[in-house]
C-alpha cells in the first residue's frame, strides 16, 4: 500500500470519527493534522454581527458560478462539493480551517479534490443555545422565517463566490466572510388570505423560550357576508410554505413562455424545476393552474371551508412531522389542542367532526398520523405518498431485520442500498451518500436534511441532549434499541396492527391513500405493508388504497394526467372528496347547511 494514501485515509477516518462525534475544529490551534498541504481558512471581519459565532460552517466548492454555490448542493450527481465543521466561540479574525481531515461530501477528503478552477462560497449556519425544559442544554439553528434551510436563512454570514485554483502546489485558499443573509420581507393578508401566529404555551414550555406556531388560512367565499356561518377546517399538511401552494389571486405574469404539455409530460413528470422545464411553459403551467384553482375556490358550487397550512418549522426541519417527540417538543398536542381550536373559534370552524387532514410526501405521513394518533379529533385523511408508514419499509431498509442501513450484506459481498431513483428503477443515489451529505451540514442531526428529522421526531433523546442515533453515521449499523423505540411510538403501521381493537371503529372509511408505484423514495412498498393489514382488518378498515402506474414522488391519485400537472388539482380535489365524506358523517344535529351555499 502507498503510504502517502494510506495516510490520507487515515485522515478520513479521524474527520468521519469527529463528526459523528460532533467535536469542534473551529480554529487554528484546534485543526487536526491534515492529510494534504491544501487549506481553505476562513474568517470574518468585526464589522458584521455577531461578535462571536457558535454554528456549522459549510465550504462549497462548484464547477459554475450560477446559481451560487450554496444552491448547487443536492443529491444528485451533479452536486456541488462540500466541506463542514462546527464552530464554537468563534470571533472575527480568528481563522477557521478546512483541511484534509475535514470530512466532505460527496469528496470524503480535500486531499482527493481533484485540481482545477472552482467557484468557492463559504456560509455559517448559526446556532443559538436552549436550554429546554427537560433540562438538556443544546445548540441548535432557530428557524428565522425560512423554513429552516441553511443556505438561506436570515443573519448567517456568508461569502461573495469566487473563483479560485486548487491543486495540491496551492497552499492555501482564503475566504472572507463578507456579508449576513437579509431578513426577509414581511407577507401580507388579502382578501381571502390570513396569516396567523400564536405562541404555544406547550412549546414554549419544552424550548425554554417563546415558541410559535403560524398558519396561513384561506378564507371561503362569501366568508365577510354570511356571518352566521360556520365551517369545516381542512388542514393542508406540506413542508414549510410563506404563501399557500397552488393558490393564485392573480392570472399569470405575462411574458412567460407559452406551456408545452407534450414536453412537459415527458421531462418534467414531477414538475422539477430547471431551464428545460421553465423554457417549456411550466412556471406558466403552475401559476395558470393556482389561479385556476383560485376561481374554482371563490366560483359557485365549490365546498365552502376554511383551508388551512400550518407553519410550524422548528430548530431540526421545515416542520415538525406533527407529532410529540422528545427532541421537537409536543407539537401534535399543540397544533390539535390549541392552533386548530384557536383557528375554529377565530374563523368559526365546525370542530372535529368537521375537519379533516390532507397532504403528500412528508404532509401525507403527517395526515396519517394526524387521524391515527387523534382519531376523535379529525375526520378524513387523504394521504398520499406517504413517507414511510411502516418501519419495516424505511425507504429499502428494514429497521427490524436489516442490521446495515447503507449496505445488504452477505458472507462474501455487500451492495449498497438505493436511497432514490427514476420511474424506470435507475438509482440516483444511495442511503450512505445522502446520510453523508446530511452529516457533513451538520452534527448531531442539526442537518435540516430528511434522514435527521426522521432521527429527530421519532428517537428518544441521547445523553447529550440531542437524537439518539438509529444508525451509526459512518458504518450504517442500525441500533436495534433505538429502532424498537421507533416501532412503538411511531409506526404507523404496527400502531394500528397493535391497538387495532380500539382505533378500528373510530378510523373506518376515514383513510385513503395514495402512491406511485415507482415512488422515487421507494414509499409504495410500506403502502403495500399497510394496505395488507387494513383489507383485512376486523372490524373493516373501509379505505381506499390506490397506485398510479409508473407515476413517482408525489402521486395524488389523478389517473388523468402527470404529477406536474395534478400537484396542482390536488387541493381541489381532496376538498370534495373530505366535504362529500363530512357531509355523510356528519352527526344528528350537525350544521350541515349555513355553509352550503
Amino acid at each position: 500500500m502507498n503510504f502517502a494514501r494510506a495516510r490520507e485515509h487515515l485522515a478520513i477516518v479521524l474527520a468521519l470519527l469527529v463528526a459523528v462525534g460532533g467535536a469542534s475544529s473551529s480554529c487554528t490551534h484546534e485543526a487536526k493534522p491534515s492529510g494534504a498541504t491544501l487549506r481553505i481558512v476562513v474568517t470574518f471581519p468585526p464589522s458584521l454581527e455577531p461578535k462571536s459565532i457558535d454554528g456549522r460552517l459549510v465550504v462549497v466548492v462548484a464547477t459554475e458560478e450560477s446559481p451560487e454555490p450554496r444552491f448547487r448542493v443536492t443529491d444528485n450527481d451533479d452536486t456541488a462539493q462540500i466541506f463542514g465543521i462546527d464552530v464554537e466561540g468563534w470571533k472575527p479574525t480568528v481563522t477557521a480551517v478546512v483541511d484534509g481531515a475535514t470530512l466532505g461530501y460527496p469528496v470524503r477528503s480535500l486531499a482527493e479534490l481533484r485540481p482545477g478552477d472552482y467557484v468557492v462560497q463559504a456560509l455559517v449556519h448559526r446556532y443559538e443555545t436552549f436550554t429546554r425544559g427537560d433540562g438538556h442544554t443544546v445548540k441548535l439553528p432557530p428557524d428565522r422565517g425560512e423554513g429552516q434551510q441553511w443556505n438561506r436563512a436570515p443573519g448567517d454570514l456568508l461569502s461573495a463566490p469566487r473563483r479560485v485554483r486548487i491543486d495540491r502546489g496551492t497552499p492555501e485558499v482564503r475566504i472572507d466572510l463578507d456579508r449576513a443573509e437579509p431578513a426577509l420581507p414581511e407577507v401580507k393578508d388579502t382578501k381571502y388570505v390570513r396569516h396567523v401566529r400564536v405562541e404555544s404555551p406547550r412549546l414554549t414550555k419544552f424550548w425554554g423560550r417563546p415558541t410559535f406556531l403560524g398558519a396561513i388560512v384561506i378564507l371561503p367565499e362569501g366568508w365577510d357576508s354570511h356571518e352566521a356561518a360556520h365551517y369545516p377546517l381542512a388542514i393542508a399538511h406540506n413542508h414549510f410554505t410563506r404563501e399557500f401552494f397552488g393558490f393564485r389571486e392573480s392570472p399569470p405574469d405575462d411574458g412567460l413562455p407559452k406551456v408545452d404539455l407534450d414536453a412537459l409530460r415527458v421531462h418534467c413528470p414531477n414538475g422539477h424545476e430547471g431551464d428545460f422545464c421553465d423554457r417549456h411553459g411550466y412556471k406558466r403551467l403552475e401559476q395558470e393552474l393556482s389561479h385556476e384553482f383560485y376561481k374554482q375556490w371563490t366560483g359557485p358550487g365549490f365546498p365552502r371551508a376554511l383551508l388551512v397550512a400550518i407553519q410550524h418549522a422548528n430548530p431540526y426541519y421545515d416542520d415538525s412531522y406533527a407529532v410529540n417527540s422528545e427532541n421537537l417538543g409536543p407539537y401534535g398536542d399543540a397544533i390539535t389542542y390549541d392552533l386548530l381550536p384557536y383557528l375554529e373559534k377565530t374563523f368559526r370552524g365546525l370542530g372535529p367532526w368537521a375537519r379533516g387532514v390532507y397532504g403528500g410526501s412528508t404532509g401525507g405521513w403527517e395526515a396519517m398520523a394526524a387521524q391515527v394518533f387523534y382519531p376523535d379529533e379529525y375526520n378524513g385523511a387523504i394521504v398520499n405518498c406517504p413517507d414511510p408508514i411502516d418501519f419495516r419499509s424505511y425507504l429499502t431498509i428494514d429497521l427490524y431485520q436489516d442490521r446495515n442501513a447503507y449496505y445488504a450484506e452477505g458472507p462474501f459481498r455487500r451492495t449498497a442500498r438505493a436511497g432514490e431513483r427514476d420511474y424506470l428503477g435507475r438509482v440516483r443515489s444511495t442511503v450512505e451518500q445522502q446520510n453523508l451529505k446530511e452529516l457533513v451540514l451538520g452534527t448531531h442531526s442539526r442537518s435540516g436534511g430528511q434522514w435527521d428529522i426522521w432521527e429527530a421526531v421519532f428517537s428518544p433523546v441521547g445523553s447529550d441532549g440531542y437524537p439518539a442515533r438509529i444508525w451509526d453515521k459512518a458504518s450504517g449499523a442500525i441500533d436495534p434499541r433505538i429502532a424498537q423505540s421507533w416501532r412503538e411510538h411511531y409506526d404507523i403501521g404496527h400502531i394500528l396492527r397493535r391497538d387495532w381493537a380500539k382505533l378500528g371503529p373510530k378510523l373506518r372509511g376515514k383513510l385513503t391513500i395514495n402512491v406511485g408505484l415507482s415512488d422515487n423514495f421507494f414509499l409504495n412498498d410500506a403502502v403495500y405493508l399497510v394496505e395488507d393489514f387494513l383489507k383485512t382488518a376486523e372490524p373493516p378498515a373501509d379505505a381506499s388504497i390506490d397506485y398510479g402506474a409508473r407515476d413517482e414522488h408525489c402521486w395524488s391519485g389523478d389517473h388523468g394526467t402527470f404529477n406536474g400537472v395534478s400537484r396542482f388539482t390536488a387541493n381541489a380535489r381532496s376538498l370534495k372528496k373530505l366535504a362529500d365524506h363530512w357531509l355523510r358523517t356528519a352527526p344528528p344535529g350537525a350544521d350541515v347547511t349555513s355553509w352550503r351555499y
